[in-house]
């Protein structure tokens, strides 16, 4: 888990709380918020964990803006929590890497307005990042996992996503 900012139109800075599963880079939670409450930030802990979901351990800066109240929400949900050293980005290499992809996939290219519109660009993204954004660590797969077909003559047909952002090409017969 971690925090990154994205400035909006008005100079405001939002902050966004993302959770990552390692094993297929999937984005279980994310949330955003202009102010970073400690209140807020133990509510995420159990918004990410629902229903007995809670992973065995979580990784996560060793920097103080998580505080006391994150760390015991995160200790009654039974999750071991691994600290990094502080200034230590590479060991949490893939949060860091998403949130890179998330920099030049998505905010390089929109100028952010207000929280609401940060979360639909973010579910928009999201939508098109889990089942079709390949990986090269998952051997070109998306983190949702796609059937494989073989080739046959068809028609690709592309459909824009994420507002227009991004495509995606699906195939269909001749």
């Amino acid at each position: 888990m971690d925090f990154f900012i994205v400035p909006t139109a008005t100079f405001r800075v939002l902050f966004v709380f993302i959770v990552l599963a390692h094993d297929r880079r999937r984005i279980v939670h994310f949330n955003v918020t202009e102010h970073l409450t400690a209140q807020w930030k133990a509510q995420q802990i159990v918004e990410a964990f629902p229903f007995d979901t809670a992973p065995s351990y979580l990784i996560r800066d060793g920097y103080g803006i998580y505080g006391e109240r994150v760390t015991r929400r995160i200790e009654s949900l039974g999750i071991d929590e691994v600290v990094m050293a502080p200034a230590s980005p590479w060991q949490n290499a893939y949060v860091e890497r998403v949130i890179g992809t998330l920099r030049r996939e998505l905010f390089d290219h929109v100028i952010v307005l207000n929280e609401r519109h940060l979360k639909r660009l973010m579910s928009s993204y999201l939508d098109y990042y889990h089942p079709w954004r390949t990986h090269q660590s998952l051997d070109s797969d998306a983190p949702d996992g796609r059937p494989v077909r073989a080739a046959e003559p068809c028609n690709v047909v592309e459909f824009p996503v994420v507002q227009g952002l991004h495509h995606v090409y699906l195939t269909k017969a001749a």
